[in-house]
């Protein structure tokens, strides 16, 4: 008969965590937490409200990491600036550790989770707190309505970090702020200037539209259990006024310059891919609008004879800022040039339609999750990736 030691079952048995044992912690919602093993009863333990008995089993793989700092969560009401008359987006309550502290400074608080027994879970803590300016919605996110909102605050896996800051940039100005976590090495580029290791096209994007600042940086010692990566929170601040570009031009550009971002703008553009793609729209502008700035030049001769009356030929597409290009996108459209096919994609200043492009389109190498993946494809050029 075989004997199992009882040591080696406590080494071995699964990460159980009791939620009250965990006061002041934040689950994030990830894909969902797999198990659920003791009844529920009330407790007067955690700050803010009744919280339930729930052991669960954490997933790190899909970014179930607790935070347990709570000097991080008034960090983050600090940044957020709530008003008594403010609608709060809050993505990924969890048990409700920061939407306890949101309840009472808002007028309501919408919130987002994706896991059945974290919206069950919230919402009883709110009840028993009193509050009846909660209301909480069970799905994606990423697929729902947001409906009106000022301030947005998300702890929300890593892995969706890229496509969840680009909805939030297709609302442009209908918030104020938003206050969010991410993994270090993702905040950095959003947060990233000219000239600086980050410095990418995520990072011009985000500028095109957004003020960004760093609000704190988590270290992983703040969660439970601890990733292997810092995290970092930043604040949001949407541009007041809308940006007069198309967007579809805008990051058609921004796919070529920083297709190999250390090397030379004209040596981006000196790709036959990209010189056939350019030639295509330039012949159907050119006969939609009977114009032919190229005449008998070669195309290829034509494109960097425009690179070169910008100044920015030479230039790496790490060093130049948001303002020079803006400078070489009027260059190109003043010559015909298009980034976009004008029979296939409005080619005017309307972007309300064109973030759905972006969203389908998002960078691989910028939904990085906790554990410190990095799958950079910066040295690779796709109009359509």
């Amino acid at each position: 008969m075989v004997v199992i030691r009882k040591e080696y079952l406590t080494k071995n048995r699964p990460n159980k965590l009791n939620i009250n044992e965990l006061s002041g912690k934040v689950i994030k919602n990830g894909s969902g937490i797999q198990k659920q093993t003791s009844n529920s009863q009330n407790s007067s333990h955690n700050k803010g409200g009744g919280s339930s008995f729930v052991n669960v089993i954490l997933d790190k793989k899909k970014g179930q990491h607790l935070l347990k700092n709570t000097g991080i969560l008034d960090k983050i009401i600090l940044a957020a600036d709530i008003k008594p008359t403010d609608t709060v987006l809050e993505i990924g309550p969890g048990t409700g550790n920061l939407t306890m502290r949101l309840l009472p400074l808002a007028r309501k608080v919408v919130a987002f989770d994706i896991d059945p027994r974290m919206v069950a879970e919230v919402k009883k803590r709110s009840v028993n707190s009193g509050f009846n300016n909660l209301e909480v919605r069970e799905g994606d996110a990423l697929r729902s309505s947001f409906g009106d909102f000022d301030v947005c605050t998300a702890n929300l896996p890593y892995q969706i970090s890229s496509p969840f800051v680009f909805k939030l940039l297709s609302l442009q100005n209908k918030y104020r702020c938003a206050v969010l976590m991410f993994q270090e090495e993702f905040a950095l580029r959003l947060l990233a200037e000219p000239g600086e290791k980050h410095y990418c096209r995520l990072s011009v994007n985000t500028k095109l539209f957004s003020k960004v600042t760093r609000v704190c940086k988590v270290a992983p010692g703040s969660f439970n259990p601890p990733p292997k990566v810092n995290s970092m929170v930043v604040k949001f601040e949407p541009k007041k006024i809308p940006v007069s570009v198309n967007f579809r031009e805008w990051d058609g550009l921004m796919r070529i310059c920083f297709s190999r971002k250390k090397k030379t703008i004209r040596a981006n553009f000196n790709n036959s891919s990209v010189l056939n793609i350019l030639e295509n729209n330039y012949k159907v502008w050119s006969s939609i609008n009977q114009k032919d700035p190229c005449g008998n030049m070669p195309f290829k001769t034509f494109i960097f004879k425009i690179l070169e009356d910008s100044g920015l030929s030479s230039k790496r597409g790490f060093n130049v800022d948001i303002n020079e290009y803006f400078r070489l996108l009027f260059e190109f459209n003043k010559n015909g040039v298009h980034f976009v096919n004008i029979i296939q994609g409005n080619t005017s200043n309307d972007n309300s339609d064109h973030f759905e492009f972006l969203f389908s389109n998002a960078e691989s190498d910028l939904d990085e999750n906790m554990e410190g993946n990095n799958n950079s494809s910066d040295d690779e050029f796709n109009m359509t990736d």
